[in-house]
């Protein structure tokens, strides 16, 4: 069974960027994935402030990436790129990191001016860490996601409908490269 790692860059816990990452964790455990989360927000402040490389919390979160035979990075977007928290911690992975995996991205913004946000700034920095495959990733605008009163969220059709293309051409693409690596090790 695969397993993924969703790494979320929101700095809130209650983010609309839950409604997307929830959906892709559900849809990917119906596919008989393993998914855990790793919140960047919730990794140690000075840990990530201060490039500590050998922090204890720093060298397992690097450890859960490396075992992941992929990856789904979420992030919300503000002044037109992802967190900087974030960013600190693909700062804080080796070089190789995300070597040899499948990677999705998952975007939320307030508006549709920063739609291109994945290609122009995420996408750079998955190239410096040697990641080959990005899937095609999804960029929501906020009103597209509903919070619920009684807690969880509510897509729009449409945004329901992207996530289920984007998250099923991720676990195909993901399949196809373990394959293929399967059959190159062999």
């Amino acid at each position: 069974m695969p397993n993924v790692v969703i790494v979320s860059g929101s700095p809130s816990g209650v983010s609309r960027l839950n409604g997307l990452t929830g959906y892709a964790e559900e849809k990917l455990r119906q596919l008989g994935w393993d998914v855990s989360y790793l919140h960047v927000a919730s990794l140690p402040a000075e840990d990530l402030v201060l490039a500590r490389w050998d922090s204890p919390a720093i060298i397992e979160a690097n450890k859960r990436i490396e075992e992941a035979d992929a990856v789904v990075i979420a992030s919300p977007v503000y002044k037109a790129s992802f967190t900087g928290v974030l960013k600190t911690y693909l700062d804080l992975l080796p070089q190789n990191g995300l070597e040899g995996k499948v990677v999705l991205p998952l975007f939320i913004g307030g508006t549709i001016a920063h739609l291109l946000t994945i290609d122009y700034a995420l996408k750079p920095v998955l190239s410096a860490l040697y990641v080959k495959h990005v899937t095609a990733g999804v960029y929501a605008v906020d009103s597209q996601v509903k919070k619920l009163e009684a807690g969880g969220y509510e897509l729009d059709e449409e945004l329901g409908k992207r996530l289920e293309r984007a998250v099923l051409g991720f676990a195909e693409a993901t399949e196809l490269f373990k394959s293929v690596k399967s059959s190159l090790s062999s």
